[in-house]
Parts: C-alpha cells; structure tokens; sequence
C-alpha cells in the first residue's frame, strides 16, 4: 500500500506541487516585505503625498482603503513578473516535439 502511495505522489506530480507551494509562499512573504519595507517608504517620498498607504475614501458610513489596494495590487505585479520570468528561463524547452 506504500508503495502504490509513492507511486501515486510521483506520477501525479505532487511532491513537486507541495514544494512549488511551499516556494511561492515564501517569495510573497519576501516580495511583501520588499514592497512594503523598500518600495512603499520610496514612493511616499514622491511630490503625491506623504504615507499614501493610509489613502482611503469615505463613502457614506463606509471607508474604501486605496492605499492598502494599491499595496497589494504592486505585490501582485511584482510576484506574477516573478513567475513569468522564473516560467520563461527554467521551463524553457529548447525545440518543442510532437507527441
């Protein structure tokens, strides 16, 4: 019954998905880190205005965070530039064959 298990871990790919995960979770805590420690404190300093990470709009009753979207949308960019560029150098095929 182990042995089918392994064998199942290892046909299907997910042993390497497990550590793809493990890998892409922590280059968001790194990129995350980068933006917020590095590039925030950057473009604060910009003539757009001071800590532009606390920008919000209020609408009624309600509060819309823009400074916390933005955040997280250049952390998006960053990690999926990231992947993109780790895709295209390491998985690369030098001649594509049919099959």
């Amino acid at each position: 019954m182990l042995k089918e298990f392994m064998a199942f871990l290892k046909q299907y790919g997910v042993i390497g998905l497990a550590i793809a995960v493990i890998i892409g979770g922590k280059l968001n805590a790194l990129v995350t880190a980068v933006v917020d420690g590095l590039l925030m404190p950057l473009i604060g300093l910009l003539p757009i205005g001071g800590s532009w990470q606390t920008w919000s709009i209020q609408l009624g009753d309600q509060q819309i965070q823009v400074g916390t979207i933005l955040g997280a949308l250049i952390n998006f960019l960053i990690v999926a530039w990231l992947v993109f560029w780790f895709a295209k150098k390491v998985l690369r095929e030098e001649t594509v064959s049919k099959k």
